[in-house]
């Protein structure tokens, strides 16, 4: 039987990278999917890639804005009735500088989406989860997350708090039946990364990427089927006894 047939999965930030890695493969194993970006053209594209319009429903929105987060959660009971899998995985990088050099406005974008986006999903997915008695969430944090990485202390900042968000939800709905837990990716193959290399390195990303490769005992970045693999464990029945933790998907990283 698929791992998640039947099951209604809501996954934000999806329409690239890993979000788009999990909703293909919680098609494949059976569940129908509600997609979540503010990109609304890559949105768009998505849910086209993916196909079975039966299954898939693409909403536009930002999840740092409350409006929105509760519009998608609606949307999504509307159309499917319930939300089995919460896939709470939209994030941004900020701006690459030392902590001195990181102006207020760009801290407060990181921490809007990063963690007011993830409080904010938590806050009106949990509700419907625990009316109906059982659910899985997933937050994605990361590996910046669990250590520090100079030049990012905002979006450390905001996937350490995404710990704390987990493990009190974790607490507080369990009797209801609902799971909550965080993962933790490594630098995985994905614009968000390009991204940092071409921060951290203009005119050698190259050197950048080899840089964070040599800290990975596994020996190259992750693929985003990888975290998404991780993602499905923890939203299938098999991942039933497990709640409030913090799982890595990080090729040797944080134990090297």
């Amino acid at each position: 039987m698929k791992r998640l047939n039947n099951k209604i999965a809501l996954i934000t930030g999806a329409a690239s990278g890993i979000g788009l890695a999990a909703a293909r493969l919680f098609l494949e194993e059976g569940a129908s999917l509600v997609l979540v970006d503010r990109n609304d053209v890559a949105l768009s594209k998505a849910t086209a890639e993916l196909g079975a319009p039966d299954r898939v429903m693409g909403v536009a929105g930002d999840v740092s804005v409350e409006d929105d987060v509760r519009r998608y959660v609606d949307a999504t009971v509307q159309r499917f009735g319930r939300i089995d899998v919460f896939f709470n995985n939209a994030g941004i990088e900020g701006k690459i500088a030392p902590l001195i050099d990181q102006d207020v406005a760009d801290f407060d974008k990181v921490i809007a989406v990063n963690l007011r986006g993830v409080f904010l999903g938590l806050k009106y997915v949990l509700k419907v989860m625990v009316a109906q008695g059982s659910g899985s969430v997933i937050n994605t944090s990361s590996v910046a997350g669990l250590r520090g990485f100079a030049n990012l202390s905002p979006y450390v900042a905001s996937k350490h708090a995404e710990i704390g968000l987990t493990r009190s939800a974790a607490v507080e709905v369990a009797a209801a039946g609902v799971r909550v837990n965080s993962i933790h990716p490594s630098p995985i193959e994905t614009p968000m990364m390009r991204s940092i290399e071409d921060a951290l390195g203009p005119d050698h990303p190259e050197a950048v990427k080899a840089q964070f490769v040599a800290g990975i005992p596994l020996g190259r970045y992750g693929e985003p089927v990888d975290v998404a693999r991780l993602a499905l464990f923890l939203a299938s029945d098999d991942a039933s006894f497990i709640t409030g933790g913090q799982y890595t998907v990080d090729g040797g990283m944080v134990a090297a």
